[in-house]
């Protein structure tokens, strides 16, 4: 349900609502909030909530630290870990200076005006995930391990795979916070897993992205494990991949998705440093189904891009699924820039390179020489970032310099 703000003012006196988390995200995606109580809720839908955003991520600096959050009432979800009595509640939020101004590195509302685009453009994007996490035991004092939860396989089911219960915790209470998984199951590395979400507005399935980090990371320390997002936990694993399926309609008669993964491809080694930011994102490509080559092909899991067999009412929309980012991506930021790119790609025409139909991992040297390659490390990917006209057109510039200057 999508409330307005009057529907959650009410719905915070009538349902014993005790604490209203603000959320958002700095610049790389990490979520924080601030909590308020219910009788601060008018002011912060009229008014705004100030933060001081100092010490936040690509934010600023100490002078002119006064930040506005305002809260989105159509993001209403209650924590359904919290008490039943004295309920907590979260809305995510939209950042303005004091004066109302808009805060550019507010990846949410980049993405927004990115959606807001594509529509004036007569284009509606959806977007779908697919986000592989690691599961480690804690010791007696409670700190991470390097001990992964199990040592399953890919699809093995209880008892060698122990994660089958904090899966199905972790489904549930998404459910009850209006997020709808598609399928879980256990992943390729010892203690891995995946959970698939279905297609969405794109605003929603980021919303959804963040909220899902935030409710692993809580049913996980509940059961006493650590749940780890990195690309790369265990050397010589299967690293974590963040799958973004991106499809796209419009009222005209046409196959626009070859224009969409070309103009994807034409952009990617420009926009890698945003979708794999660590140094450790660069030793997950190109080993154990993760991407090293600009390539795609139908349903070939070796590739950048594939195209997955289409199944039901996804007959009427086919998705392309780009396979190199890892869940460290700031996913507003992320899908805002795929959008772009595809969007690029239909405007100009794009046209499609020849798919690669071979597996990339055993293909002979001389099937692959000649293949353009994805940023070899997080330096290769800045140098073309920052000299990419297509970033800097669309990418306001303190997002930039937030991720060239760390």
């Amino acid at each position: 349900m999508t409330y307005t703000q009057e529907e959650t003012i009410q719905y915070c006196r009538e349902e014993d609502v005790k604490f209203i988390r603000l959320a958002f995200v700095d610049v790389f995606g990490r979520q924080k909030n601030i909590s308020v109580m219910p009788g601060e809720l008018e002011r912060a839908f009229k008014y705004g909530i100030a933060i001081d955003a100092s010490a936040i991520a690509g934010f600023g600096g100490i002078v002119h630290s006064d930040l506005f959050l305002h809260p989105d009432p159509a993001t209403l979800a209650v924590l359904p870990w919290r008490p039943e009595h004295g309920k907590v509640v979260r809305m995510f939020c939209t950042i303005t200076y004091p004066d109302g101004r808009e805060f550019l590195p507010d990846t949410r509302s980049f993405l927004k005006k990115v959606v807001e685009f594509a529509e004036k453009e007569g284009y509606s994007f959806y977007i779908g995930s697919q986000t592989e996490f690691y599961l480690f035991n804690r010791d007696e004092k409670g700190e991470p391990t390097s001990e992964p939860y199990d040592k399953a396989g890919y699809m093995d089911i209880a008892p060698a795979d122990k994660g089958e219960n904090v899966r199905r915790e972790i489904c549930l209470d998404l459910e009850r916070m209006g997020i709808l998984p598609e399928g879980s199951h256990h992943a390729e590395g010892p203690g891995q897993n995946v959970i698939d979400f279905r297609r969405s507005d794109p605003l929603k399935a980021a919303d959804d992205a963040v909220t899902f980090r935030s409710v692993v990371s809580t049913i996980a320390a509940r059961n006493g494990l650590y749940a780890d997002f990195s690309p790369k936990p265990m050397k010589n694993r299967s690293g974590n991949g963040f799958h973004i399926r991106v499809s796209v309609a419009n009222n005209e008669r046409g196959e626009l998705l070859p224009k969409i993964i070309a103009g994807i491809m034409n952009r990617i080694s420009e926009i890698t440093l945003f979708l794999n930011t660590s140094p450790e994102s660069y030793l997950r490509l190109g080993a154990n189904k993760a991407p090293k080559y600009i390539t795609w092909s139908s349903e070939n899991r070796s590739q950048l891009i594939r195209v997955p067999a289409p199944v039901g009412e996804s007959l009427d929309l086919r998705a392309a699924e780009l396979r190199s980012p890892d869940p460290l991506a700031n996913p507003y930021l992320s899908f805002a820039l795929i959008i772009l790119a595809g969007l690029e790609g239909l405007k100009e025409n794009a046209e499609l390179e020849r798919a690669v139909d071979i597996d990339l991992y055993s293909a002979e040297e001389s099937r692959i020489s000649g293949l353009k390659e994805l940023p070899h490390d997080l330096e290769e990917a800045e140098r073309e970032a920052k000299s990419s006209e297509f970033v800097k057109k669309y990418l306001p510039k303190q997002i930039l310099d937030s991720y060239c200057s760390r």
